[in-house]
């Protein structure tokens, strides 16, 4: 099955996603560039058909196959749809881009996963420290109601956490909680914002499905691998010659990503794929491997966040690490043990190896104890997360780790590479 009407504006191949940088992409322009959305009412079902057919996944961190929280939510009633444009990794800044530049190819997503699911609401919510993606989508929305669109958006702010965009965190907050994660029944799509079902899905995602309801599954691989078909948005940040947010097709190399920003800025140590859920690996390794969950798969890594930061030789990854337990311990979201404990007890010995304290030898155990300890047991991902990339680190490390614990760093600077936010935690 697919969409019946589908207007076939000409799009280049690449970028999909991403328009000139600057002002916010008009509605005239958006439509000259795109073509207008097909009208969708009657099609749910071929719309949602067309998804499935795409193989889109979601562009969040998670990589959920689109198409079955569509059916899931279009199976309840009177559900509404949520974009998810709460960025809330320090390193990531591809949505934020996206909704600036381009807020009327989100709001058609937005319009198609609605009239995919039988929602009437849709709610947009974004990040307080994302002002202009917030201006401009709230720009892009009036227009629209000057245009004589009926569509019924609500653009809600998010507060600044590392979980606040995690599915139920926003969900709780929607509902007048605080914006804090919860893995027990019922999930969303099952009863979610107002006790509906309720679609959550990324700005990014959504964005992909105005274009799959535009040009069909077949246009939409023509890009990437069979099993992870498409364009992605990926942050570059680090030790790069012109750090940034770049459209890639999925399965591109970690090579050709880092040509996209004018390739190294120093000679690379190592890299960390994912955000701060992610992994480390080193740069020798993995720079020809494909930018893709299969293809980071050999080395334990995964797309998550899709932000790839580049240590340089000169720097301390253990440092650096330390740095981000700590600013990871404190976004905890104090819902449960191994993470109010066990990330603190884990940031506090890594800081311990890393400025070289005579207890480091001790220090090391503990955080590979704590490690095991925390790693499953938390009230959400946020304890798996932060274990995943200490580990990685001490892998990836090690020879470091052992400089450390002799008593000395090797890296000629402490300057810190990648962002760690500062500032009293607040959930409302």
């Amino acid at each position: 099955m697919s969409v019946a009407v589908r207007p076939r504006s000409r799009v280049s191949a690449l970028p999909r996603l991403l328009r000139p940088a600057g002002e916010p992409t008009s509605l005239s322009a958006h439509v000259a560039h795109y073509g207008g959305l097909p009208r969708l009412r009657g099609e749910a079902e071929a719309l949602i058909a067309d998804v499935e057919a795409s193989g889109l996944r979601g562009r969040g961190g998670a990589g959920f196959p689109t198409h079955l929280k569509l059916r899931a939510v279009r199976a309840g009633r009177s559900p509404i749809v949520v974009a998810n444009g709460v960025e809330g990794e320090p390193p990531s800044h591809k949505d934020k881009l996206l909704m600036r530049t381009n807020p009327h190819l989100v709001l058609d997503g937005a319009v198609a996963a609605a009239a995919a699911v039988g929602a009437r609401q849709i709610v947009i919510a974004v990040g307080r420290n994302a002002a202009s993606a917030r201006d401009s989508l709230a720009g892009a929305i009036a227009e629209r109601a000057r245009a004589g669109s009926r569509e019924q958006f609500e653009l809600v702010t998010i507060p600044d956490r590392f979980v606040a965009g995690e599915e139920t965190a926003l969900v709780h907050w929607l509902n007048g909680g605080p914006a804090k994660p919860a893995f027990v029944p019922p999930r969303p799509y099952e009863k979610g914002v107002r006790g509906r079902p309720t679609l959550v899905q990324n700005v990014e995602t959504l964005a992909n499905i105005a274009l799959i309801a535009r040009h069909g599954p077949g246009w939409f691989r023509e890009l990437g691998s069979d099993d992870e078909p498409g364009s992605m948005l990926v942050t570059l940040g680090g030790a790069v010659g012109r750090p940034g947010i770049t459209e890639l097709e999925s399965g591109s190399s970690l090579r050709d990503a880092l040509e996209r920003c004018d390739g190294f800025d120093e000679s690379p140590q190592a890299l960390l794929i994912g955000g701060y859920f992610g992994t480390w690996v080193p740069a020798a390794r993995a720079l020809d491997a494909p930018l893709s969950d299969a293809g980071l798969r050999p080395f334990g890594a995964a797309l998550g966040a899709r932000s790839l930061a580049v240590l340089p030789q000169q720097r301390c990854g253990v440092a650096e690490t330390a740095r981000i337990a700590d600013y990871l311990a404190r976004e905890s979201a104090g819902q449960c043990g191994p993470c109010v404990f066990g990330l603190r007890a884990i940031a506090d010995a890594l800081t311990a190896i890393a400025t070289c304290d005579s207890g480091a030898a001790a220090a090391l155990k503990r955080v590979r104890r704590v490690a095991q300890q925390v790693t499953g047991r938390g009230a959400c991902a946020h304890p798996n997360g932060a274990t995943r990339l200490v580990e990685s680190a001490l892998a990836v490390f090690a020879d470091e780790v052992g400089h450390h614990l002799s008593g000395y760093c090797s890296a000629r600077s402490s300057e810190s590479v990648l962002p760690v936010p500062h500032g009293p935690v607040e959930w409302r």
